[in-house]
Parts: structure tokens; C-alpha cells; sequence
């Protein structure tokens, strides 16, 4: 299963490093970063702010000894993160964004980023402003890509016409399929690759979620609206069953048949899960199946939003 868009050849599976945060796992998120590399998949998806700069070192001591093009680095910078890991700003002014990669440049202990962007936009600077100031970085080699997170259709236009974008990513799930109005088609148009977190809408299709699991990421309507989403999810199970896989499996392969752009993130710190989910890419889904998947979760009967849409102005949260 591979991705291929003009001079990048990836998996369609990339790994999210995000949970590679907690000192007491190192070893075993280092044997999964290991795990990826050998089934195949060279993208590592991180943020210099996922555990204030831990997953980028764990992603550093297991590229050790490693040929440093069997991973393609992504990461993310820009979000101004409290003790208790809240994002609380954003910082994304093309003053301080040479620093941000020169401190993760140490932690990866890497020369390059493969690919750079913004964890945000801030509405207060032009986007042609910040692309501007990550281009000058590829010009000096330390970024060979440069991507968009969570941006609209303009945005993303005005940014390609400074600098090729090569990836846009963004939230996209059976439980958040928005992206396919204008997101989806614009970037195909410009040619542009898409990387897709929250394919298990943050755990709501796991097939084990609860009222009583709690994570610092957990949207809003996971608390207030659960009922109806989980009843949404069970409808599920009976496709997953048919196809003798998991929800979790199935939603992954849906993902996975929505276009040769797309590169679908796994969120693993343990072999186990990453296991797991890989056994996505054996569940063979016909249109029909894709259809029947999509009418069991319809747009209209999802209860709330399942990824806050924040928004940032001079630094400062507005939205």
C-alpha cells in the first residue's frame, strides 16, 4: 500500500507518536517505532509540544543506528502548551520559527525535518508570512517538505502559491467526514497529499469506549452526547463481524479506500496496537460495503463536533 505524489513514495500507514510521551514505555515506543520501520512504514508523525518535547526524542534514540531515509519525519510546532498539557496559544510568527526547528533538530538528533508546519494558523498573521519563513528553511536544507494543519480551502491556496504544500493534514474519521466538501478536492486539485488523524475519532471507535475513560483530548460531545454516538458505533459491528475484523479495523480500511492521497495515522505506543491496526490492510471493502459503512454513521445523527475547531489570533485563543 503505497502513497505516491511527485517525488515521495510512503506508506499509506503512517505512525503517530503522540502517546511516545511517558518515560516508563521508552522502550517499548522505541521497539514500535522499530516495528513501523521494519512492516514498512516511514512516516513518523510528531509535534515538538506532544510531551513538551519527549516523543521527538523517543523518535531520536530509535533512529540510532538507523539510515536516516527509511523515516520521513513529520512534525508539527507552533502551540504554546501549559504544565498540564493544555494549548492555551500559539506562536507561529516567522521570528521565532527558526528556533522552534533548531531545538528540535537537537531532540530528533537529526539534520533535517522532512516535513515542517504549523500546528495552527494564527488569523492575526498572513499564512504567506509563516510559509515564507519555513520556505527560507528548505532553501538552507533543514525542511524538505512543508505542510498545513487544519486549515481551509483558501488558506491552503494562498499558502501552495508561496511554497509547493506538500501535505495538508486533518482530522478525518466516520465521525467527522467535512473535509470532503472543499478540504479534499482542493488539495487534489493543487496536487497536494493529505495525512489523516483521529481515524478512530479519538477512541469513540475503539469498540471499547466508555462514559468512565477519560483523556486530556477527548472532544466535548464524547461527555454530553455519548449515547448517541455509541449507538451510532454499534451499528458498525455488525459490518465489522460480516467482514470478520474489528471496528476499530474497519474504520481504519474505510479510511484506507477513500483515495491513493491519503496517508491514514495510527496512533501506537505499544507493538500490540500498532499490530492490530496493520490488520486493517486485509479487509477488502466494495463500493457497497464503503456505502453501507457510511450510511450506518450518517452526518445528520452524529451528536456534536468531534475535534475542537480552535482558532488563533496574535497568539491569542478566540475561538
Amino acid at each position: 500500500m503505497k502513497y505516491k505524489n511527485n517525488d515521495l513514495e510512503l506508506y499509506k500507514i503512517g505512525l503517530g507518536c503522540g502517546g511516545m510521551i511517558n518515560t516508563d514505555n521508552k522502550a517499548e515506543n522505541i521497539a514500535t517505532i522499530h516495528e513501523a520501520l521494519d512492516s514498512g512504514i516511514n512516516h513518523l508523525n510528531t509535534a515538538d509540544f506532544y510531551g513538551s518535547g519527549k516523543s521527538e526524542m523517543v523518535i531520536g534514540e530509535a533512529l540510532k543506528g538507523q539510515k536516516r531515509d527509511k523515516a520521513f519525519i513529520s512534525l508539527k510546532f507552533g502551540a504554546l502548551v501549559a504544565p498540564d498539557g493544555s494549548m492555551y496559544g500559539l506562536d507561529v510568527r516567522p521570528l521565532t520559527i527558526k528556533n522552534y526547528i533548531t531545538y528540535s533538530l537537537k531532540r530528533l538528533n537529526v539534520d533535517y525535518i522532512d516535513l515542517f508546519q504549523p500546528a495552527r494558523i494564527d488569523l492575526g498573521i498572513p499564512v504567506e508570512e509563516t510559509i515564507g519563513a519555513i520556505s527560507d528553511l528548505v532553501k538552507a536544507g533543514y525542511v524538505k517538505h512543508i505542510g498545513l494543519t487544519q486549515v481551509d480551502a483558501d488558506t491552503l491556496r494562498k499558502a501552495h502559491a508561496v511554497h509547493p504544500i506538500s501535505f495538508i493534514e486533518s482530522e478525518y474519521s466516520l465521525f467527522n467526514r467535512s473535509m470532503e466538501k472543499e478540504i479534499l478536492p482542493t488539495a487534489r486539485e493543487l496536487g497536494i497529499g493529505m495525512v489523516a488523524f483521529g481515524s478512530l475519532a479519538h477512541g469513540l471507535l475503539s469498540g471499547t469506549w466508555s462514559k468512565e475513560k477519560s483523556h486530556a483530548y477527548v472532544p466535548l460531545f464524547f461527555k454530553e452526547n455519548i449515547d448517541k454516538n455509541l449507538e451510532l458505533v454499534e451499528a458498525l459491528r455488525e459490518i465489522a463481524s460480516e467482514k470478520q475484523t474489528t471496528i476499530p479495523q474497519l474504520a481504519i480500511a474505510w479510511l484506507l479506500s477513500k483515495g491513493d492521497y491519503i496517508i491514514t495515522l495510527v496512533g501506537a505506543s505499544r507493538r500490540s496496537t500498532l499490530k492490530d491496526s496493520l490488520k486493517a490492510t486485509d479487509v477488502n471493502l466494495s463500493a457497497d460495503d464503503i456505502l453501507r459503512i457510511e450510511n450506518a454513521i450518517p452526518a445528520d445523527k452524529i451528536a456534536g463536533a468531534s475535534f475542537p475547531n480552535r482558532q488563533f489570533k496574535n497568539g491569542i485563543v478566540v475561538l
